[in-house]
């Protein structure tokens, strides 16, 4: 006779670990294609469009042209880098509340600078400027190559295309150790403006090869850079008329460890909450009969360096998506109808957490030391650092509660002697006037060029988003404060 089949808590088990490992799959491909805020807007907007999503112009008139309706399914984009989608529940109203998600798209990175050409004892090398605050030693003796966008001329006018160069192109290599003193072996201390210039060529290989500058070819940077950028897109040299281009790790992500629980790769912070969170949208997206709500997801990019622009956070960007969206549906105009939509609104702003360091621990308060895969992170600051208080973390905790599937929560509320970092969740509270609780999935090496995170956080991750558009009106109707 056949084997009896095992009980019922292994075969849960099986499946929990198999959709672990898929999803920890699906976001290495995710990452793996998108180099630059650039690259993942364009991932997710196709994406989006393969699940039914309709792309959205900011330029058109949605309402007069009646674009936006109930159960409908949108997104848009601002200056290719920062994108936000939205499904309309089918019952929503004017008044009614905005369920969103906001993440950022960018990373800490090196990016060309204006003028890029640059050479030093026979090396073609390449200028770049620090983005953000890296742990720019991680960045020596990598494997780099470029990608971003650039600016062509074409048929009389200006077209921008995405640059993805996946070959090696870039190293900056470390000085070896029997050239460095004893204080410099004793402390790495990089010179962000002289030691972080990478090389790209020899220059005698590139004076031996037979190809020419070409008339109208860009002066500001070398011509051997040039002529790989039209190489890969199948362009003329002198059709480049500008780009913004920034070196990336060209190593794959991976999962490791004895159970491959762990997962490592660039930008971890903040493409995971890109991905969990557009993944949890779609998910929403597939029953909006009953949805009183707007479930919506805000991708911004320019956290890193503060979110003052046009398509950042601190822009009123997320502001103007929820008055026109209730502008479009039924008739409603702005003005009251927007003062009480925010009420009824709440927004998750979803970046990587600090989890414990094994060999750092004393860096955590020992009762606030989230470590990896012990769940989604809920982080308190009472200097407003964090957006969390008592009534949205409680909410938050509820809807994990509240969760179809097993989903864990943590704290963190960093030491008293430590500084704190902040998010875009202090901003688009103040900026929206709508409750906001910040959250993330626990990370080690944050800002390193490869990061990591706990492959079971991304699925619990993605299940508490999952929760949060599905469950949160029922919460908020439930709750009399």
């Amino acid at each position: 006779p056949p084997p009896p089949p095992p009980p019922r808590r292994k075969r849960r088990r099986r499946s929990m670990v198999e959709a672990v490992k898929k999803v920890a799959k699906d976001l290495i491909s995710f990452l793996d294609a998108s180099p630059t805020p650039f690259q993942l807007v364009s991932t997710v907007s196709s994406r989006l469009r393969g699940q039914g999503f309709v792309e959205l112009k900011e330029i058109d008139n949605w309402s007069a042209q009646n674009l936006v309706k109930q159960n409908g399914k949108y997104f848009f984009s601002r200056d290719s880098s920062t994108i936000v989608a939205f499904a309309v529940g089918g019952a929503f109203v004017p008044g009614n509340g905005f369920k969103i998600i906001g993440a950022h798209t960018d990373s800490p990175v090196l990016k060309l600078k204006p003028v890029s050409k640059k050479s030093s004892s026979g090396y073609i090398q390449v200028g770049v400027e620090c983005y953000g605050g890296g742990l720019w030693h991680t960045w020596f003796d990598r494997e780099l190559s470029v990608a971003g966008s650039v600016i062509l001329a074409k048929d009389g006018g200006f077209i921008r295309e995405l640059l993805h160069v996946k070959r090696p192109l870039l190293r900056i290599p470390n000085l070896c150790v029997h050239l460095q003193t004893a204080d410099e072996r004793a402390k790495f201390e990089v010179n962000k403006e002289t030691h972080l210039v990478p090389l790209l060529a020899m220059v005698d290989a590139a004076l031996n090869k037979t190809e020419t500058t070409e008339a109208g070819a860009d002066t500001r940077h070398d011509t051997v850079l040039l002529n790989i950028i039209a190489k890969e897109l199948g362009c003329a040299v002198s059709a480049i008329k500008d780009f913004d281009l920034t070196l990336y790790d060209t190593q794959s992500g991976q999962t490791w460890g004895a159970n491959e629980e762990f997962i490592s790769a660039a930008r971890l912070d903040n493409q995971v909450h890109c991905f969990t969170s557009m993944e949890a949208l779609i998910e929403q997206s597939k029953n909006l009969e009953s949805d009183t709500d707007v479930s919506m997801i805000a991708l911004f990019d320019h956290e890193e360096v503060g979110s003052e622009s046009a398509q950042g956070a601190g822009s009123a960007l997320m502001r103007d998506a929820i008055e026109r969206v209730s502008e479009c549906v039924n008739g409603g105009s702005g003005g009251e109808f927007h003062k009480v939509s925010v009420k009824k609104s709440f927004i998750i702003s979803a970046d990587v957490a600090h989890a414990v360091h094994p060999n750092y621990a004393s860096k955590h308060e020992a009762n606030h030391s989230p470590p990896l895969n012990g769940g989604t992170v809920i982080k308190t600051n009472s200097n407003q650092r964090y957006a969390t208080n008592a009534v949205s973390g409680f909410m938050v905790r509820e809807l994990a509660r509240r969760s179809a599937v097993p989903v864990l929560m943590q704290e963190f509320c960093v030491r008293n002697d430590c500084p704190c970092g902040s998010t875009i969740g202090p901003m688009v509270s103040a900026l929206t006037g709508i409750r906001t609780v910040d959250l993330g999935i626990a990370s080690l090496s944050m800002h390193s060029i490869r990061e990591t995170v706990g492959a079971a956080d991304v699925l619990s991750n993605t299940n508490l988003f999952i929760s949060f558009f599905r469950n949160f009106r029922a919460l908020d109707d439930s709750c009399q404060f």
